[in-house]
């Protein structure tokens, strides 16, 4: 599997596109959110409203009131924005996004049509184009042992230069209930993840790990 921006991610399906597409290795887009909030901020659709400083939402998007909204983050249109919701800044959510019940996320991208619906923590991650979390999943991002986090493919360790870097999740991909995804955990293109999981490495595309550890080809 090829690690790239372009080999997890439609990047029709984002407004950060542009941002995105010259970068070499898809975690190093986790360093740049805040400053791609900002430089959005600049051009947003007229459509968008300010809400609170620095803090934009599109149309036709629902914010429970006991949710909370920290900045910098901008909100897409069509949008549902749920009960005790933590968004804790440094985010860029997409159109047709459910940020559901207790769930936090934080320095992070969600493409279009995004769910991470139940009770999940998203920090330090990219969520392609209708990806989707169970209820109970966990992104972890720090590594129980201080030093970098690593990405492991087959036999290749790499340095990502990041202590916080949750996981990347590329379109379609699925994870299921109460899954946890290690530290630098990269899921491809339309595979699924069983519940009850334990996820470490690259998961390569169009493939489904059991939660005995078996990876089987999505047929």
């Amino acid at each position: 599997m090829k690690i790239t921006v372009e080999e997890l991610f439609d990047l029709e399906q984002t407004i950060t596109g542009k941002y995105l597409k010259d970068l070499i290795h898809p975690w190093d887009i986790l360093p740049k959110i805040k400053v791609i909030i900002f430089n959005l901020m600049k051009n947003l659709p007229a459509h968008y409203s300010e809400i609170t400083k620095d803090v934009w939402v599109g149309k036709n998007t629902f914010i429970e009131k006991n949710a909370v909204i920290q900045a910098p983050t901008i909100i897409g249109d069509n949008c549902q924005i749920r009960s005790s919701a933590f968004i804790r800044g440094n985010a860029i959510i997409g159109n047709g996004v459910v940020v559901g019940n207790s769930t936090e996320v934080k320095n992070a991208i969600l493409f279009n049509n995004v769910q991470v619906p139940h009770f999940n923590y998203v920090g330090d991650a990219v969520l392609g184009y209708k990806a989707h979390i169970g209820a109970g999943v966990i992104l972890s991002n720090v590594r129980s042992i201080p030093g970098n986090v690593k990405v492991k493919s087959g036999n290749e360790v790499i340095d990502t230069g990041l202590r916080k870097f949750g996981a990347l999740l590329a379109d379609h991909a699925e994870v299921g209930c109460n899954s946890v995804l290690n530290p630098g955990t990269i899921i491809g293109r339309n595979s699924v993840v069983y519940p009850l999981t334990s996820v470490r490495g690259v998961i390569p595309p169009d493939m489904i790990l059991k939660n005995t550890g078996v990876l089987v080809e999505r047929k």
